[in-house]
């Protein structure tokens, strides 16, 4: 797809955590925040809504992007032979994102395994601040030679660990 010069190149921007909508359930610290606004290419054809599958789409960018912050981004890991492999996805639908809706996704660690890890995300209405999206993920580290789980290396972890 062309893009002209006035359309930004990554329309998933990071959020100052004290320009933060409120995000219930979210921890104090730890939480990386991308602001969205909802494209014409993202909604399904018959109901205009934030396809379900875009949203998904929306819940691992935000995963990578918080395992770039932690030094666990996905290009090191394949050069040293892991990755992080998604165990099981858990999203509850709880409102609908529209063409021209500012979105916040918020992500954040719950639970930090010796070989995986729970994330939580949050998509949240930026104009009325209604929760759309509670998703929880386990995603497990894997060595990608043996495909069996593998230890969370000790700098990620401490990355990790504050969350």
């Amino acid at each position: 797809m062309l893009r002209s010069d006035r359309a930004p190149m990554d329309p998933f921007t990071p959020i100052i955590p004290r320009e933060m909508p409120p995000i219930a359930g979210a921890p104090k610290s730890g939480v990386l925040a991308l602001a969205h606004t909802v494209g014409a290419d993202e909604v399904s054809a018959l109901v205009p809504h934030a396809n379900n599958i875009v949203i998904l789409s929306w819940i691992d960018l935000a995963a990578s992007r918080h395992g770039d912050l932690a030094g666990a981004s996905r290009a090191a890991l394949a050069q040293s032979g892991r990755m992080w492999f998604v165990a099981r996805h858990e999203v509850d639908y709880l409102g609908e994102a529209f063409v021209g809706d500012q979105v916040a996704i918020a992500t954040w660690i719950e639970e930090l395994g010796r070989t995986s890890l729970i994330r939580a995300t949050h998509i949240v209405r930026v104009a009325d601040g209604k929760t759309l999206v509670r998703a929880k993920s386990r995603w497990a580290l894997v060595d990608l030679a043996t495909r069996r789980p593998a230890p969370i290396d000790p700098t990620v972890r401490a990355a990790l660990a504050p969350y």
